[in-house]
């Protein structure tokens, strides 16, 4: 439902009809092409042989219909047919045509690549039965994200058949599916699966690009991904097993999210690769200077000019095609910043497109999130993006790295940590002070690892990067990691770093799982997966970021451990509000909190900020809407010295129930009740959940 406030507002330009229908639409007369290029003054189709790629069977003029766009209409251009196009050009800083260049349609919904390199557009029919599949429609506060790759979560799965190994058929595989069930998360967001190409400097390493930010087209599926057989058919086929796994995602009420890279090309700088947007109209889809200097505000060579209406309308067409014909779920922005910014380059909330894109009929329902950062000027925002969007919370990732490892190690060597636990409680309640109080906590997407960077068990036990593997003599990715290896750097047989390398885990996933705001895991967290200290494994496409299914006793622990939190985050709403409370107010949705520190007296001002005293009682209290009214009592103790806990005495017709330990190597089933008032012991930097429950 498109918001009252939209209907409001002016039309925005990019939603103008000259833009409708762009690409190729098939009818009785065969296929109509429609490209647009504001500075282009010609342009031909180009239809290729179905076998020779690099034999072209007939070039056609294309009419320039107005309002810059040039159209063919052919019988050629038939479901299966490969094609390009020509653009000319006059020349001048900012232009950059050659009538000679074949180019991708940026609109083709599938690809074939030539023998040297060239890439065709195909015509696909896009035909699919869903079978009355619906989208899950999983509600925010019980969304749980699974971030992977969609090679590396499947290559290497025993249950999987070989055939399906890295395949989007492989993901789907009921072996796949019961991973993601029985772990209890609820949307598998994959890395960009838009048809991608790797970087020549890669190339020439030996390496490639695993990751797959560096966008071709966004309309097609990466064919490496499909299976050899739907490969070999084409990418009509491609194109149908990718919808194929969705449909049996969504059956098994599991949602798909896609990592979408709309902020650059695979085109690189000038004197990169010529593929698509830089010949059809340079000027108008890259940002750059009256001069033609790029102005490149992701690091990757180019940025994407969404300023101008022609490529803001490119992105808003690709997620209404995902988000319709593909059946997904939702997005998450990478370097969002970037599509943001208008014709000064400057970043603003209420750009045409954010604000088209969060009003859009077609993609109501589907989850927003964005990377709220790019390389440029202010280009951190997080906590800037309007109504309607979910953000990844890097400051919230920060605080609780701080505060259960940089500061232990801090702590050990200087007697005390630096900082208290103010802070970490902020972030733990829903990151008040990032996000207003009308977005919620639910604008919040929380995480401690991401792909980039360091994997949960390698943040524990590694001080430094080690991406000498990458080509680049360890200077690439981030050296600022808020890590810790607890006593020795990598791999150890010491049982007693070992141990608190584990419980480090475990604290971090607690926080993480039981934070109020949007959880997102990494894949192979949950399992104690390591890339060896490698904190920018993009360029690897090998076991080094390939899951392992091969588990120690201590990663099934672990993988228990955070069955057991997701389902204690399921079982108690007052885990995930959906509202921010206020003082003195009834907010239906939201949690009621209270703080109480180690003796179960009300924090006082000063144990906030003291780093001698980092331990917390957090109270919450849902307040019921859809669900029935639930307590929880968290325990939070930072320091690594034990400590006796004195639990708050609240009314005398209660008492808590133990629901998890990250002092215990493994879940306890167990569930002592406990009275108000009993004093604990605590290990150091440890966590305990109670549930607050009436006596009897």
């Amino acid at each position: 439902m498109v918001p009252p406030e939209a209907a409001l507002s002016p039309r925005p330009a990019l939603l103008a009809s000259s833009f409708d229908d762009l690409g190729v639409r098939l009818g009785p007369d065969g296929g109509r092409l429609r490209v647009w290029s504001g500075n282009a003054d010609a342009m031909h189709l180009v239809v290729f042989d179905d076998v020779d790629l690099d034999w072209a069977v007939e070039t056609l003029p294309m009419t320039a219909t107005g309002d810059g766009v040039f159209e063919a209409t052919t019988p050629l251009l038939r479901p299966g047919a490969r094609y390009a196009v020509r653009a000319g050009g006059p020349h001048g800083p900012g232009n950059t045509f050659n009538p000679e260049t074949l180019l991708l349609d940026p609109y083709a919904r599938g690809l074939v690549s030539g023998n040297y390199g060239d890439w065709r557009g195909v015509v696909v029919e896009g035909g699919f039965d869903w079978g009355g599949v619906a989208k899950p429609r999983v509600p925010m506060d019980r969304t749980v994200i699974y971030e992977g790759h969609v090679k590396g979560l499947t290559k290497r799965h025993p249950l999987v058949p070989p055939a399906l190994h890295g395949t989007y058929a492989g993901l789907a595989h009921p072996a796949m599916i019961e991973h993601f069930l029985s772990l209890g998360v609820t949307s598998i967001e994959l890395l960009p699966v838009h048809a991608f190409a790797t970087e020549p400097r890669l190339l020439q390493l030996g390496l490639t690009n695993y990751w797959g930010y560096n966008s071709l087209n966004f309309f097609s599926p990466h064919s490496a991904y499909a299976t050899a057989a739907s490969r070999a058919e084409g990418p009509e086929a491609v194109l149908r097993e990718f919808k194929g796994m969705v449909r049996l995602l969504h059956e098994a009420g599991l949602e798909v999210l896609l990592d979408v890279v709309y902020n650059h090309t695979s085109e690189e700088g000038i004197g990169g690769p010529r593929t698509s947007l830089r010949g059809l109209d340079n000027r108008s889809y890259y940002r750059q200077t009256d001069e033609g200097v790029y102005i490149d505000v992701t690091g990757c060579g180019n940025a994407v000019n969404t300023s101008t209406d022609a490529a803001a309308r490119l992105v808003l067409d690709s997620l209404r095609y995902w988000a319709e014909d593909v059946q997904i779920d939702g997005f998450r922005f990478d370097l969002a910043v970037t599509l943001g910014r208008d014709g000064n380059h400057s970043f603003d909330p209420e750009h045409p497109l954010l604000r088209a894109i969060r009003d859009d009929e077609v993609l109501a329902g589907t989850k927003l999130i964005a990377e709220p950062w790019d390389v440029g000027m202010g280009g951190w925002q997080t906590g800037n993006f309007g109504d309607g969007w979910h953000e990844w919370n890097d400051r919230y990732r920060d605080r609780v790295r701080n505060f259960w490892l940089s500061d232990v190690d801090y702590a050990r060597r200087a007697s005390t940590a630096p900082v208290g636990i103010g802070g970490f409680a902020t972030r733990l309640a829903g990151s008040s002070n990032t996000f207003s109080q009308e977005r919620g906590p639910l604008a919040s997407v929380n995480f401690v690892t991401a792909h980039d960077g360091f994997t949960l068990r390698d943040l524990v036990s590694y001080d430094v990067k080690h991406n000498l593997g990458n080509g680049e003599q360890n200077r690439d990715g981030a050296d600022t990691n808020r890590s810790y290896n607890h006593g020795a750097e990598g791999k150890t047989d010491d049982p007693r770093i070992l141990a608190t390398r584990r419980k480090a885990m475990r604290n971090l996933l607690g926080t993480l799982l039981l934070s109020a705001g949007v959880p997102m895991i990494t894949a192979g967290d949950e399992m104690g997966r390591t890339q060896r200290g490698n904190n920018n494994a993009y360029c690897h496409d090998s076991p080094l970021t390939w899951l392992s299914w091969n588990l120690a006793p201590w990663q099934q622990d672990l993988f228990a451990h955070t069955q057991r939190l997701l389902a204690l985050r399921r079982e108690n709403p007052a885990l995930r509000p959906v509202h921010f409370a206020r003082l003195g107010e009834r907010i239906p949705s939201a949690s009621l909190m209270d703080w109480y520190d180690e003796h179960g007296e009300t924090m006082s001002s000063d144990r906030w900020t003291d780093p001698s005293h980092r331990t917390l009682q957090y109270l919450a209290t849902s307040t019921p809407e859809n669900e029935e009214l639930n307590r929880i009592l968290l325990v939070v103790h930072g320091n690594e010295s034990p400590v006796e806990v004195t639990l708050p005495v609240l009314t005398d017709d209660v008492e808590y129930v133990s629901l998890w330990s990250s002092a215990d190597e493994t879940p306890s089933d167990d569930m002592p009740r406990i009275a108000p008032g009993e004093v604990l012991p605590f290990v150091g930097t440890s966590m305990r959940l109670f549930r607050v429950e009436s006596r009897g």
